[in-house]
């Protein structure tokens, strides 16, 4: 067996968590291959030191095409950051079904995919690690953010059977569990309501209702206790590097105290509690 390769190919490299991944791990000396489904929102990476390769998590010659450059120049692809991903919000009923599915592929069968693909060349060198980054929302679920919590939930679910399954490998499968990030997130999450969710019908004064408080709690006193996504950045790294690393790390102070108010909450406490915080919908 050669060297081993622990090169690090990132999705989601544009913006937010992926970016200041990409940059913090670059700067600290890992072989980087930043993605994003447009070379051009990432050619700046190039100066920070990681090297940059087009990637559509929903597309499967991009994924392949993607994991073969990585393969072809480091044998292996050492680390994976599963990071692609984004939020909308709107009842469940008012979101369009095709809205629904592109959202579960990228957050879910294109992680799902990329995993596949990394896997046998983790496999051969007997070393690999797998970091999905997941939310405090694959653990909870809030109103109006049904589609957005089914990925988690789902990401979450199959992470579980995921390490398990490649342990004896040589595998590590790793959950992050953000809480409040200050990114573009808040807008990525309310752009279904600007595009029909929050349309005039029975869910509209909730649709705007949810869109309100996604901003503000990005925007209001609720983000004093989030945190950057360099914040996320440091554990993805920790994910990456420690010789036994856990099998979730949470971010914020949000994430620590949100999961412990749910885990001390019945099911009806909770819906009692978001019920303080939206308005339910009614005839």
């Amino acid at each position: 067996m050669g060297d081993t390769s622990k090169a690090v190919l990132i999705t989601g490299c544009s913006t937010g968590i992926g970016r200041a991944t990409a940059e913090r791990l670059a700067a600290k000396g890992h072989t980087v291959y930043a993605t994003a489904r447009q070379l051009d929102s990432i050619a700046d990476l190039e100066q920070r030191g990681c090297k940059t390769l087009a990637l559509d998590v929903t597309d499967e010659e991009s994924m392949r095409a993607a994991v073969a450059a990585v393969e072809e120049s480091e044998g292996a692809v050492g680390a994976l950051v599963n990071n692609a991903g984004y939020s909308q919000s709107g009842a469940v009923e008012s979101l369009g079904l095709d809205a629904i599915r592109t959202q579960f592929e990228t957050n879910v069968f294109g992680l799902v995919r990329m995993c596949q693909l990394v896997l046998p060349g983790m496999r051969r060198q007997g070393f690999g690690r797998i970091v999905n980054v997941s939310s405090i929302g694959g653990k909870l679920t809030f109103p109006g953010g049904g589609a957005y919590h089914g990925t988690k939930h789902a990401v979450e679910a199959l992470s579980d059977a995921l390490r398990f399954e490649v342990k004896g490998f040589g595998v590590d499968v790793v959950v992050i569990e953000p809480g409040l990030i200050k990114t573009e997130f808040a807008t990525a999450a309310t752009t279904a309501l600007n595009e029909g969710a929050a349309d005039e019908g029975p869910y509209s004064a909730f649709n705007h209702a949810v869109g309100a408080a996604t901003v503000g709690a990005y925007e209001g006193p609720a983000a004093m206790l989030g945190g950057g996504p360099e914040k996320v950045a440091k554990a993805i790294e920790k994910a990456i590097t420690s010789r036994r690393p856990k099998i979730r790390y949470r971010v914020t102070p949000s994430a620590h105290i949100v999961l412990r108010q749910r885990a001390l909450f019945t099911d009806r406490m909770w819906d009692a509690f978001v019920g303080t915080q939206f308005p339910r919908p009614r005839a």
